[in-house]
C-alpha cells in the first residue's frame, strides 16, 4: 500500500539518520482539504510537528509510530466534530538532498457533515419565556450546524446550568438524537428534569486562618433562606478571587444524590495566599522609551481584606509615585471605596505636568445575570471626586515665539514663561458595560464606556468645565480566520462662560500616537497656532482592524484610522477628518500581545511643525505591549 510503503521510507531514512545522531527532521507539515475547521486545531491534537524555522526554536523529528497514530487521529477528530466519512486520502513525503529533512503534506477528504436539523425542548417550563429564549440564542450547538461532540456536551451543561439558575440544585438534562429528514440530520432533543426546588441554608466556611469568616461571608451574594440561584454561588466565588487574598476558593452545594431536601447546605473552601506582594516591570515602547515599575501591596491591609498598594514609574514620558487604599465592603459586597494619592510628573509632546493630590472613588459594580456559561456582562458604575494641585508649563517653542502670546494668555497661561497653576477640583462618573472575553486581546464581544467630569462651580479650584466623553468598542470573531476589531470615541469640553482659559492646558485633547491616529506622532492632530499643536475643546476618533494569524504566536494586522480635533465645543465634523491607514504585527507574549504599527497619513495636516521643524514625514513606526484598543 501506499501508505506504508511511504512511511517505511522515511523510517530507514530515519534510521540511518539517528545512528549519526540527528534523525529526520519535519521541516514542514501543511495539510489539504481542510475547510471546515481550523489547520492549528487539527494540528495540536498530532504527535507529529513542524519544527520551527527559527535556528534556536525546538526541532520536531520523524516517528513511525507516532505518524500512524496521528492518521487514525485525524479521523477521530473530525468524527468527533461531525464529519464522520473524513480520512486521509493520501500523503506526499519529499526530502531535501541531504535526506535529514523531510516536507509532509496530507491530503484530506472532509466528507459532508452530519447536521443539526431541529432541536426540541422538554421540561424547560420552570424557566421564564424570556430566560429560555436567551438559553436558546446562546446555546453553542445550533441548527444547522455540524453535530460536534464537544458542541453537544457544552450544550447539555448550559441548559442544565440555565435550570439550575432558577432554584432547582439537583436538576438533570439530558440530551439525544433520532434521525431527521434524512441520515445527514439529527434531531436533538434536551430533557430536563428539575427535581425538588430548594433554598439556600446554613454556610459553612472553612481553610481561612487571617481572613475572618465574616470578611468572607459579606463577599457572598446569598444568603440562608434565598432561592437557591447558581449564578450566585459562581460570582460569590469570582468575588472571592477579585480580593487577592486567596490563592484558591471555591463553593460548593450539598446535594448528595438521592437526598433532595427543600434546604441546601454550601460549603465555602478557601486557601489564602501571600499577603504582601511585590512586583517589578521593565519595558521599551516607542513612545515611553525604556520604563521601568514597581509594585508592593498589601491585599489584607489591617484585616478585612482591605488592599494597600504603593507604586512607582520611570520613563520617558511619566514617572512618579502613587499610594492606593481599597476598601472592598462598602454598604454591601457590590460597593468599594477607593483613595488615591500621588506625586506624578508627565512629560508630553506639547507640555509638562507636575500633579500633586489624591482621588476618592465609590464603585458599584451591578449584577452579572446568570451563570457562569452565559457569556456575562459586566457593568461598573463610578463616582469620584479630584483633589489636585497642578503645576504646567508648555512647550518651549511656544514661549520663545512673541506672535504666540496671545494665544498662550487666551489658553490661560502666562505669556512671559507659558506657565499656569492651580486646583482642579472635580466630580466624575463613570459607567462601563462590558462583554469582552479579554480586554488585553479581545476575540469577541463589546466595551461601552460614558464619562462625565464636572470641574469648578460649587467644587471651587481654578478649573471651570464640563466634559462628556462616549466610547464604543466592539470585536468580532470572523470564522476561524481573522477578528474584526472597531472603536469609535467623542468627547467635548464645555469651558464655563465660554472662556478657553477655564480649561486648564492639559485637559484639552490632542490625538495621534501609538492608540489613536497612528499616522502621526503622539500629540500632533489638533489645531495649530504657529504650526505648533495647542489642543481643542471637541474630538472624535474611530479605528478599524482585521487581525489574522500568520504563524503560531505571531499574526498580523491591517488598521484604518479617522479622527481629528477642532477648537470649540461641541464642534464636531465629520467631513473634516484625518485618515491614515497601515500594517501591523503582534506576537502573543503572557503579558499581552508585542505591537508593531506602521501609519501612513492620508491626508497631511499642512504647516505642522514637530521638534522646531516642518514635519515632511507622511508614515509614523509604533512599537508597544498591548493591542491599540
Amino acid at each position: 500500500m501506499r501508505y506504508a510503503r511511504a512511511v517505511a521510507v522515511i523510517c530507514l531514512l530515519a534510521l540511518g539518520a539517528c545512528r549519526e545522531g540527528s534523525g529526520v527532521r519535519v521541516a514542514h507539515l501543511k495539510f489539504n482539504g481542510v475547510k471546515a475547521v481550523k489547520v492549528g486545531q487539527l494540528s495540536s491534537v498530532l504527535a507529529t510537528g513542524q519544527s520551527s524555522r527559527l535556528p534556536w526554536g525546538t526541532k520536531r523529528y520523524f516517528s513511525r509510530d507516532q505518524f500512524e497514530a496521528d492518521l487514525k487521529r485525524i479521523v477521530a477528530f473530525y468524527r468527533d466534530r461531525g464529519y464522520p466519512d473524513a480520512k486521509v486520502t493520501s500523503f506526499d513525503v519529499k526530502l531535501n538532498q541531504k535526506q535529514d529533512a523531510v516536507d509532509l503534506t496530507l491530503n484530506i477528504d472532509e466528507g459532508q457533515p452530519v447536521v443539526v436539523e431541529n432541536i426540541e425542548y422538554q421540561g424547560f417550563d420552570v424557566v421564564p419565556p424570556a430566560h429560555f429564549n436567551g438559553l436558546k440564542a446562546r446555546l453553542p450547538l445550533k441548527v444547522g450546524a455540524p453535530l460536534d461532540r464537544a458542541l453537544a456536551q457544552a450544550t447539555r451543561e448550559t441548559a442544565l446550568d440555565e435550570v439550575k439558575d432558577h432554584g432547582y440544585p439537583y436538576a438533570s438534562v439530558t440530551l439525544t438524537d433520532r434521525n431527521g429528514s434524512s441520515d445527514r440530520k439529527k434531531i436533538l432533543t434536551l430533557q430536563a428534569s428539575t427535581g425538588m426546588q430548594a433554598r439556600y441554608g446554613p454556610i459553612e466556611i472553612s481553610g481561612n486562618s487571617s481572613v475572618s469568616d465574616h470578611v468572607i461571608q459579606r463577599q457572598l451574594t446569598y444568603r440562608p433562606g434565598g432561592l437557591f440561584r447558581l449564578s450566585q454561588l459562581q460570582d460569590s466565588q469570582r468575588r472571592l478571587y477579585d480580593l487577592e487574598t486567596f490563592q484558591f476558593a471555591n463553593i460548593e452545594p450539598d446535594t448528595r444524590e438521592g437526598d433532595q431536601s427543600p434546604i441546601v447546605p454550601t460549603k465555602v473552601t478557601v486557601t489564602e495566599g501571600k499577603h504582601r506582594k511585590v512586583n517589578f516591570g521593565v519595558g521599551y515602547g516607542s513612545e515611553e522609551k525604556a520604563r521601568t515599575t514597581i509594585d508592593w501591596r498589601h491585599v489584607n491591609f489591617f484585616g478585612g481584606a482591605r488592599t494597600m498598594q504603593f507604586q512607582g514609574k520611570y520613563s520617558s514620558l511619566s514617572r512618579g509615585v502613587r499610594a492606593n487604599f481599597k476598601q472592598p465592603y462598602l454598604f454591601s459586597p457590590r460597593y468599594s471605596l477607593t483613595a488615591t494619592g500621588e506625586v506624578w510628573h508627565d512629560d508630553e509632546p506639547t507640555f509638562v505636568l507636575n500633579t500633586q493630590g489624591g482621588k476618592l472613588a465609590v464603585q458599584r459594580q451591578l449584577a452579572r445575570a446568570g451563570p457562569l456559561s452565559q457569556r456575562s456582562a459586566k457593568t461598573t458604575l463610578s463616582l469620584t471626586y479630584t483633589h489636585e494641585y497642578e503645576d504646567y508649563t508648555v512647550t518651549p517653542a511656544a514661549v520663545a515665539d512673541p506672535t504666540f502670546r496671545p494665544t498662550l494668555i487666551a489658553l490661560g497661561l502666562d505669556p512671559r514663561t507659558g506657565r499656569a497653576k492651580g486646583l482642579l477640583s472635580s466630580l466624575d462618573f463613570d459607567l462601563q458595560r462590558t462583554t469582552a472575553d479579554n480586554l488585553l486581546d479581545a476575540k469577541h464581544g463589546y466595551v461601552a464606556t460614558v464619562h462625565l467630569e464636572q470641574a469648578g462651580k460649587v467644587l471651587q479650584g481654578a478649573a471651570n468645565f464640563l466634559e462628556t466623553t462616549l466610547e464604543g468598542r466592539y470585536y468580532l470573531s470572523v470564522g476561524n480566520l481573522a477578528v474584526f476589531a472597531v472603536k469609535a470615541r467623542g468627547g467635548s469640553i464645555r469651558p464655563w462662560g465660554n472662556i478657553d482659559a477655564n480649561v486648564p492646558f492639559f485637559k484639552r485633547y490632542f490625538l495621534g500616537g501609538a492608540t489613536s491616529l497612528r499616522g502621526w506622532g503622539r500629540f500632533e492632530v489638533s489645531p495649530l497656532e504657529k504650526g505648533l499643536p495647542i489642543g481643542g475643546l471637541s474630538q472624535f476618533e474611530s479605528s478599524a482592524e482585521l487581525r489574522a494569524p500568520v504563524w503560531g504566536n505571531l499574526s498580523a494586522v491591517a488598521f484604518v484610522d479617522a479622527g481629528n480635533v477642532w477648537p470649540t465645543a461641541w464642534d464636531i465634523n465629520v467631513n473634516d477628518l484625518r485618515y491614515d491607514v497601515g500594517p501591523g504585527l503582534r506576537y502573543k507574549t503572557p503579558i499581552g500581545p508585542i505591537r508593531v504599527d506602521v501609519g501612513y497619513q492620508l491626508n497631511r495636516i499642512d504647516g505642522l511643525v514637530v521638534n522646531g521643524k516642518p514635519e515632511p514625514r507622511r508614515w509614523r513606526v509604533h512599537f508597544s505591549i498591548g493591542q491599540a484598543f
